[in-house]
C-alpha cells in the first residue's frame, strides 16, 4: 500500500498546478477583458514553485511583471469528472499564492490567440505559502486576501466574489484534467494587479490565516 500523501509538502509532490483565469469580475474589467461564461483553464508545471526564503525572478524577456494574489486549494483525494456537490470531499486543504505572470509575453499571446504557457509557467511564477488544513477554513467563501507592495496596498479581495466558486470548479476541471492529492488549483485574483521591479517586496495574506513575503529580483 502507498504511504499517505504529506499535504505539508506538497510543492516537492505535488504533479501539477491547474488555474483559473478571469475568475473574479473587477479583475476582469480592469484588463478590459470579456466576462468568461465557464471557466478559463492553464497550467503552470510545478518547477514555478517558490517557498519563504526564495526570490521571484523577472524573466529574461519580461518588460512587465505582474503581481496577483491567489487562494489555491490543495487536493486530497484523486477525482475525475466529480460531482459537483462531492467537490468538496476531495480538498485537503488550502494554501496562499501568487501567480506572477509575464505581461510583456501574455499581451502578445493573447493577440495571436496563443497559449499562456510562457507567461504564467516560468520559474518562480508560483509562490506559495504553508498549507492549511481545510477544516481550519469553516467558510472557504468568505476569505479576505490582500497583497501589499513595498507596505503599499495593492490587491484587497474577498473570495465571496469569484464567479465560479470552488465546488464548481473543481468538478468541472476534474471532468478535463484528473486532479490527484497534492494538485493544487488556482483559483483566479481580485482586482488590483500591477507591475514589480527587481527590489520590490511582496506582502500577501489571507487575513488571519497565512502570510507570505517574497522579494523580486
Amino acid at each position: 500500500m502507498a504511504a499517505p500523501f504529506k499535504f505539508s509538502r506538497f510543492v516537492q509532490c505535488g504533479k501539477k498546478i491547474v488555474a483559473v483565469g478571469r475568475n473574479y469580475v473587477d479583475h476582469v474589467h480592469e484588463l478590459g477583458n470579456k466576462v468568461p461564461t465557464e471557466p478559463l483553464l492553464f497550467l503552470k508545471p510545478t518547477t514555478a514553485y517558490i517557498t519563504k526564503g526564495q526570490s521571484i525572478i523577472i524573466p529574461k524577456n519580461c518588460q512587465e511583471l505582474h503581481h496577483e494574489v491567489e487562494l489555491g486549494v490543495l487536493i486530497g483525494e484523486k477525482c475525475t469528472d466529480v460531482p459537483e456537490h462531492q467537490a468538496m470531499s476531495h480538498v485537503a486543504g488550502y494554501v496562499l499564492a501568487l501567480d506572477m505572470t509575464n505581461r510583456t509575453i501574455q499581451g502578445q499571446a493573447k493577440a495571436k490567440g496563443a497559449p499562456w504557457s510562457v507567461c504564467k509557467g516560468f520559474d518562480t511564477s508560483c509562490p506559495v505559502g504553508d498549507f492549511i488544513p481545510k477544516d481550519e477554513i469553516p467558510d472557504v467563501q468568505s476569505l479576505t486576501l490582500t497583497l501589499k507592495v513595498n507596505g503599499e496596498i495593492r490587491q484587497n479581495g474577498n473570495t465571496k466574489d469569484m464567479l465560479f466558486k470552488i465546488p464548481f470548479l473543481i468538478s468541472y476541471i476534474s471532468g478535463i484534467f484528473t486532479l490527484e492529492p497534492g494538485d493544487l488549483v488556482l483559483t483566479g485574483t481580485p482586482s488590483g494587479v500591477g507591475p514589480v521591479q527587481s527590489g520590490d517586496c511582496i506582502d500577501a495574506a489571507i487575513e488571519g490565516l497565512s502570510k507570505i513575503s517574497f522579494n523580486v529580483k
